[in-house]
């Protein structure tokens, strides 16, 4: 295990103070959301005015508010926030695929974008599942959406990340690095798929597989592995930085230290160039064929690499904080990557914070508003609880949700005093 700051010199490291982290940036922010045959909703639409940056969305548990932020997670590459397949975001006996489109304000331009289920695919029985993108009306690429925007969230699902296995903390670590290096998904995807083709050859054909055919492979995945590492290597290091140039000793969220455990990340860490990684992680997977045909699976790579993250004022590893530390530490590198998205790109992320505010004493949930006020960018929230967003008001636009239904606050109120006055007429008559 080795430290996220690398002493490889061709690894770029920017090491923030806070005031690089608060000036300049305009956010970006979904002014209209419809959605259409969307899990729970036939058709929904909502907007928010473009004064308004904190969006809360409050409800009974079952009625809807994790749809949405969901929908919102759909404009960034991957799977959403409940890495669903795509079959099952359809509205329930609906017979129709599901389809969001909203209206972005990016900084000063405006944007239209649209995805959803791919119409030909859900008509065919023999054909995949596939998700559509549209922006401005054409048709584009789910990567076409990386460089637009970040797009980071935090579920309840996720209070476990640090109790999990290092796939869950490599995912979580791999959508952070998305927000400043809009490639690094495709190039997680392309090693994946090399590395499963690799496992099939050698699991059908064993030490007797073609060497040319392998040494190809191999080599590919060793470019793409190399990529992978300093991409990871890097944003940690450039995170950790942030982190502890802004961290303060009364902080509702304590200060978190990170590294990376890691095969190619120990080597550039150790200051081997990235020439030399890629050649030495490509010299151990031609020698380890036979081994990995044995086993089934490449025993080695980034698709092993492991965040560790430690309690610094406590000095401990946070697999072994309680659940209200875990969730703090949780709730500090959030915000931390988004003030680093914010300060690299220039483009302030969306935040989907689900039942997060439940979960936080009157202290932490009045420190987490402070935080998001002062990041400026646009930031969804969701509870059962209206009381408990009452320090957002007049800072916040607020939404009542129930089944198949999203209302502004004010026409919720209006409706709701309408139906109190009709029920009051019908009881004197």
């Amino acid at each position: 295990m080795f430290d996220g700051m690398t002493k490889n010199s061709k690894v770029k490291r920017a090491i923030l103070s806070s005031s690089d982290v608060e000036e300049g940036v305009l956010p970006s922010k979904v002014t209209r959301l419809v959605l259409s045959n969307y899990r729970s909703y036939a058709q929904a639409e909502m907007v928010v005015q473009d004064e308004w940056l904190m969006v809360v969305l409050t409800g009974e548990n079952g009625a809807g508010k994790t749809n949405i932020l969901e929908a919102v997670s759909y404009f960034s590459p991957g799977r959403g926030m409940r890495h669903a397949a795509l079959g099952d975001v359809c509205r329930v006996n609906s017979g129709l695929p599901w389809a969001v489109s909203a209206d972005f304000l990016l900084g000063t331009e405006k944007e239209q974008i649209g995805t959803g289920l791919d119409p030909e695919a859900f008509r065919s029985e023999g054909m995949a599942h596939k998700r559509v993108v549209r922006i401005e009306g054409e048709s584009e690429s789910t990567t076409a959406l990386a460089g637009r925007f970040a797009v980071s969230w935090l579920t309840p699902q996720m209070d476990r990340l640090f109790a999990e296995a290092p796939s869950s903390r490599r995912s979580f670590l791999d959508r952070m690095v998305l927000g400043l290096y809009p490639d690094h998904g495709r190039q997680v995807s392309a090693y994946e798929r090399l590395m499963r083709e690799r496992n099939k050859i050698l699991q059908d054909h064993g030490v007797h597989a073609d060497h040319s055919w392998v040494s190809v492979i191999e080599r590919q995945m060793a470019e793409h592995a190399t990529v992978i590492a300093v991409a990871r290597l890097d944003f940690t290091g450039q995170l950790a930085g942030l982190i502890e140039a802004t961290s303060t000793q009364d902080s509702a969220f304590p200060k978190a230290l990170l590294a990376l455990d890691g095969d190619l990340e120990g080597l550039l860490n150790e200051g081997i160039t990235a020439t030399d990684v890629e050649e030495t992680y490509r010299c151990k997977l031609e020698a380890s064929r036979g081994v990995d045909a044995g086993k089934g699976r490449t025993s080695f790579g980034p698709h092993k690499t492991d965040l560790i993250v430690t309690h610094a004022p406590k000095s401990m590893p946070a697999t072994l904080c309680s659940t209200g530390e875990q969730k703090a530490l949780l709730i500090n590198l959030i915000l931390a990557n988004a003030r680093l998205t914010k300060a690299l790109t220039g483009k302030a992320p969306i935040l989907l914070l689900d039942e997060v505010a439940a979960h936080l004493d009157e202290y932490r949930r009045a420190s987490l508003f402070d935080a998001l006020v002062e990041l400026n960018g646009q930031c969804w929230l969701t509870g059962t609880d209206a009381s408990m967003f009452e320090a957002l008001k007049g800072r916040a636009a607020f939404f009542t949700v129930t089944p198949g239904k999203i209302r502004a606050v004010a026409e919720a109120d209006k409706e709701n005093n309408k139906n109190d006055t009709e029920k009051k007429g019908s009881a004197g008559s």
